[in-house]
C-alpha cells in the first residue's frame, strides 16, 4: 500500500535526472570577463532562428549546459537584462565545449528594462539552501505563504519545522523571536513582494546564535538607482469565511540618504474546527469512559503594521541605518463552542456538556534598530548593531461550561475567567568584524542581550454573576535573563577545497521568580559550539561535503510559565518552571552532481529535547498539555534534491527526504516509565513553474507536498497529508500592474488528525483551520517604478522567547 503511494511522486522526481552522453557546454561573461548569472540560453533551429530545440540559464559562475542535444547545426541565442542580446552559428557533435561568450552591455537598457516574473530558483551553497522568489508568482501574497511553499519546511500545529524541529526565523539576518502565533502574524502582514529569496540553514555557522535548529533567513530587496517609486497593494482571501488585506509602500533614494516607509492594514475572520477524544482507563488498564469533543472557533483579527527605514552613506566607507517596525493587533476577538459527550465503558452515551469561552487579547511589538556599517581596509568591514523591543499582551478569557444527562436534562453549570498579561523589555548591543588574514578569511564579533520580561494571570470563580478572585489558581512571574556571547570563524578556499570553521560561546545567566513559590528557576552556563564544514569539488561534474555543528535550545518563555490556559474545564495548557535547555549535535555528509542534483545524509541527536505534551489524568479526568525535557530525539534522514530548467519555458524542483525519528520521553501520568515514539517517514516536495508567455508577462506554478508519516513529540500522523497548490500571474500596462491568483490545498487534504497512544494514554486531535483557499491580490506602481526594490524588512535582534498563551 505505501508503495503505491509514492511511486507516482517518486517518479516525477526522478523521471528527470537521466541524463545522456551529449551535451553543450559554455560560460556567459560581461566586457569584464565577470560571470552573468541566470542569462537565458537558447539554441534555435538554424533553418528559421525561432524555433526553440532547448534551453537553460546560466549559473551563479556564468557557466551552462544543454543536455540531450543531438548532433545538427544550431542558432545560440544568449540574453539578459541590460545587456544585448547575443547570437551566434554553432555545429554541436557529441559533448561540445565553446569558448566563453561575452555580453555586450546595452546603451538603452536602464530605460528599457521591465523586470518581469519569472519563476523561483533554487540553489545550494556550502552552508545553506536559497529559495529564490523574487518577481515570481508568489511575490504578491504575504511571507507566510511563501514560508509553507520553501522547500524542506513543514507547519505543524503552526510551528515552521525543517528536518523535525521548530525553524528560528531571521530578516536579513535579524533574529525574530516572537511566539509561533505572533511570528505568523508578523509574516502575514509583511507583503511577499519585499522578498528576494528565503536561505534555508539546516546547520548554521558560528556567526548566528547558537539558539535552535535550522534558520530560515529571509532577504529582502534592495535598491541601487536613484529616484521615486511607491505601490499600492490589496488581496481578498476566499475561505470559509474572508479576509483582505490591503497595504501601500513609498521609497525615495538620493547619493546620501535612503528612505523607505510601508503600512499594512489586515483584517481577518478565521475559522477553525477541532475533533478530538481521549480515552480514560482504571488502574487495571480497563476502558472506563471515552470523550468526544467538537470545538468550533470564529476569529476576528485586525492587525496594523508598519515599517520604516532611513539609510545615511555617511562616507565612501560608511553606512548608519535607523529602522523602526511596530506590530499593533488591538482586536483579536475569539468565540470558541464546544460539545463533548462522555461514553462508558459500554460505549452508550453517559452525559454531556456544552463550553462556550471567550477569548480576547490585544497585542503591541515596537522594534527599534540602529545599524553602523564601515569599511575596514581594502576587504575587511565592522558591523554594530543596537535593538530594542518593547512587547505588550494583554488577555482575557470567560469561560461557560453547563452539564446535561444523556436525555438533555441540565444538571448544573460552571463559570470563570481569567485576565492574563505580559510586558517584556529586550535590549541587545552586536559588533561583527571580517577581515582577510592571508588567503583566509576571519570573522569574529561578540553579543549582548537582556530580556525582561514581567507577566501575570488572576483567575476568578464566578457564582451568580459573583466574581472571585482565586489565589491558588492566580500567580505573577518575572524572568531575567542575560546572554553574553563572543564567536570566530574562519573561511579558506584552495584548489577544490573550501574550509570553513567557526567556535561560538554562550554564557547564560537566568532568573524566573514567582510570587506564589518564590524562586522557580535559577541557571547560570558556559556552553561552547563548534561548527565545521569541508567541501571537496572533485572535477566540474562532482562535489563532496561535511558538516558538523553543536548547538542549544533554551527553554521559551511560554514554556517556563505555570498560568494556564484553558480550552474548557476539563482541557488546559500549562508550563513547567524545571526545563533546562537541549543540547543538540548534527552531521551530515552530501553529494553534488553537476549543481543539479544532490544527495545527503543527515544524523541529529537532541538531549533534553524541549517537547509539548499531552497527559490526561485517568483519576481526575481531566487533560493537560504541559512542557518538559524528553530524554532525547534522533533522526537520520537521506535528502535527494533536484533543480532543473527542463527548457526555456519550464522549470522543476524536487526535494524528498525519507528519514527514521525517535524519542524517547517519560510518561508523566503513567509512573514516569521512558516511552519510545519512533517512525519512518518521508517528505515529498515537487514544484513545476511556466512561463506561459513569450515576454514574460505571464507565468504560473503547480506545486505540491506529501507526507505519508511523521511524529512530533508523542504524537503521530494518522493518515498521510498531502497538498496541492495552483498560482498565476500576470502582469499589465508595462508592468504598472500586477494581479495573481493563488489556489492553495486544492482537495482540502492538508489537515490531518494526530494521535498520542501509549501505555494508560489515548488521545487524539484533528485541528482543521482553513486550508483551502483561493487568494486573488493586485499591486499597482507608480514613480519610477521600475528601479530595484529597497524593501528591507525591521525587526529586531532579541523578541526572545515571548510565548504567551493564546
Amino acid at each position: 500500500m505505501l508503495k503505491n503511494k509514492f511511486t507516482p511522486l517518486l517518479f516525477l522526481i526522478f523521471s528527470c535526472a537521466v541524463y545522456s552522453q551529449s551535451e553543450l557546454k559554455g560560460q556567459i561573461l560581461n566586457q569584464n570577463n565577470e560571470p552573468v548569472a541566470f542569462a537565458n540560453v537558447i539554441l534555435l533551429s538554424a533553418k528559421d532562428s525561432t524555433s526553440v530545440y532547448k534551453g537553460t540559464i546560466s549559473e551563479d559562475d556564468g557557466k551552462f549546459i544543454i543536455e540531450s542535444v543531438k548532433d545538427s547545426t544550431y542558432m545560440l541565442k544568449v540574453s539578459f537584462v541590460g545587456y544585448a542580446e547575443h547570437l551566434q552559428k554553432l555545429k554541436v557533435k557529441g559533448d561540445t565545449q565553446i569558448k566563453p561568450i561575452n555580453l555586450d552591455e546595452s546603451s538603452d537598457a536602464l530605460d528599457e528594462v521591465v523586470v518581469n516574473a519569472r519563476r523561483p530558483k533554487i540553489s545550494r551553497k556550502v552552508d545553506r539552501l536559497i529559495f529564490e522568489v523574487e518577481n515570481t508568482t508568489l511575490s504578491t501574497g504575504n511571507s507566510f505563504e511563501i514560508m509553507k511553499r520553501t522547500p524542506g519546511v513543514i507547519v505543524s500545529q503552526g510551528q515552521l519545522l525543517v528536518k523535525n524541529r521548530a525553524a528560528t526565523v531571521y530578516i536579513n539576518d535579524r533574529k525574530v523571536y516572537l511566539n509561533s502565533k505572533e511570528l505568523q502574524q508578523l509574516l502575514e502582514g509583511f507583503s511577499a513582494e519585499n522578498i528576494k529569496s528565503v536561505e534555508v540553514i539546516t546547520n548554521p555557522p558560528a556567526k548566528y546564535d547558537a539558539e535552535g535548529g535550522a534558520i530560515l533567513n529571509i532577504i529582502t530587496s534592495k535598491n541601487i538607482s536613484i529616484g521615486y517609486k511607491g505601490s499600492l497593494n490589496a488581496s481578498n482571501t476566499i475561505a470559509v469565511v474572508p479576509k483582505y488585506n490591503v497595504g501601500t509602500s513609498h521609497y525615495y533614494k538620493t547619493d546620501w540618504l535612503n528612505v523607505f516607509a510601508s503600512y499594512n492594514y489586515s483584517d481577518r475572520d478565521l475559522y477553525k474546527k477541532d475533533e478530538s477524544f481521549v480515552e480514560y482507563y482504571t488502574p487495571n488498564g480497563d476502558k472506563d469512559s471515552r470523550w468526544l469533543t467538537d470545538f468550533e472557533r470564529n476569529t476576528n483579527a485586525v492587525s496594523h503594521s508598519i515599517n520604516t527605514i532611513l539609510d545615511f552613506t555617511l562616507s565612501e566607507l560608511s553606512t548608519l541605518s535607523l529602522s523602526a517596525n511596530i506590530q499593533l493587533s488591538p482586536k483579536t476577538n475569539n468565540d470558541i463552542n464546544g460539545l463533548t459527550n462522555i461514553y462508558d465503558r459500554t460505549n452508550t452515551l453517559d452525559s454531556l456538556f456544552t463550553t462556550d469561552s471567550k477569548l480576547n487579547s490585544e497585542t503591541e511589538n515596537i522594534l527599534l534598530a540602529a545599524t553602523y556599517n564601515t569599511s575596514l581596509g581594502e576587504n575587511g568591514t565592522l558591523a554594530a548593531v543596537a535593538n530594542y523591543i518593547n512587547y505588550n499582551n494583554n488577555q482575557e478569557q470567560d469561560i461557560v461550561t453547563e452539564y446535561f444527562l444523556q436525555d438533555g436534562s441540565f444538571l448544573r453549570n460552571n463559570s470563570f475567567a481569567t485576565q492574563a498579561e505580559q510586558f517584556s523589555e529586550i535590549y541587545t548591543g552586536q559588533l561583527d568584524i571580517t577581515t582577510p588574514i592571508g588567503t583566509s578569511n576571519f570573522e569574529t564579533g561578540v553579543k549582548y542581550s537582556g530580556l525582561k520580561t514581567e507577566s501575570g494571570q488572576d483567575f476568578f470563580n464566578r457564582n451568580n454573576g459573583i466574581s472571585n478572585f482565586d489565589g491558588n489558581l492566580s500567580d505573577n512571574l518575572n524572568y531575567d535573563e542575560d546572554i553574553y556571547a563572543a564567536y570566530a570563524s574562519m573561511t579558506k578556499d584552495w584548489e577544490k577545497w573550501s574550509l570553513k570553521l567557526g567556535l561560538r560561546g554562550e554564557y547564560t545567566d537566568v532568573k524566573g521568580i514567582s510570587e506564589s513559590e518564590g524562586l522557580v528557576n535559577s541557571q547560570d552556563y558556559l556552553e561552547l559550539f563548534p561548527t565545521f564544514y569541508l567541501n571537496h569539488n572533485s572535477s566540474e561534474n562532482h562535489s563532496f561535503g561535511l558538516e558538523y555543528s553543536r548547538r542549544i535550545t533554551r527553554p521559551r518563555f511560554e514554556n517556563l510559565n505555570t498560568y494556564r490556559y484553558f480550552l474548557n474545564e476539563n482541557n488546559f495548557q500549562d508550563g513547567n518552571p524545571d526545563l533546562v535547555p537541549a543540547i543538540s549535535n548534527m552531521i551530515k555528509l552530501s553529494y553534488g552532481y553537476r549543481n543539479k542534483l544532490f544527495f545527503d545524509l543527515y544524523w541529529d541527536k537532541v538531549d533534553n529535547s524541549i517537547a509539548s505534551l499531552p497527559f490526561q489524568d485517568n483519576e481526575n479526568r481531566n487533560l493537560r498539555t504541559s512542557s518538559l525535557n524528553m530524554d532525547f530525539s534522533e533522526q537520520f534522514s537521506f535528502d535527494i534534491s533536484y533543480y532543473d530548467y527542463l527548457n526555456d519555458w519550464w522549470s522543476i524542483t524536487a526535494y524528498t527526504s525519507f528519514f527514521h525519528l525517535k524519542n524517547d520521553f517519560p510518561a508523566l501520568e503513567s509512573g514516569g516509565q521512558i516511552v519510545t515514539n519512533k517512525s519512518f517517514g518521508a517528505y515529498i516536495y515537487a514544484a513545476n513553474y511556466f512561463t506561459f508567455s513569450k515576454d514574460g508577462t505571464f507565468s504560473g506554478e503547480v506545486t505540491s507536498t506529501y507526507v505519508p508519516d511523521y511524529i512530533v513529540g508523542s504524537y503521530e500522523f494518522e493518515e498521510p497529508q498531502f497538498g496541492l497548490n495552483f498560482g498565476l500571474r500576470k502582469t499589465f500596462f508595462d508592468s504598472r500592474l500586477i494581479a495573481t491568483l493563488n489556489v492553495e490545498d486544492i482537495f482540502n487534504t492538508m489537515n490531518l488528525p494526530m494521535r498520542s497512544q501509549y501505555l494508560n494514554q489515548n488521545y487524539s486531535y484533528f485541528a482543521m483551520p482553513e486550508s483551502r483557499m483561493l487568494r486573488l491580490g493586485v499591486t499597482y506602481k507608480f514613480g519610477n517604478f521600475k528601479l530595484a526594490d529597497n524593501k528591507r524588512a525591521i525587526t529586531a535582534e532579541e523578541s526572545a522567547r515571548l510565548e504567551s498563551k493564546k
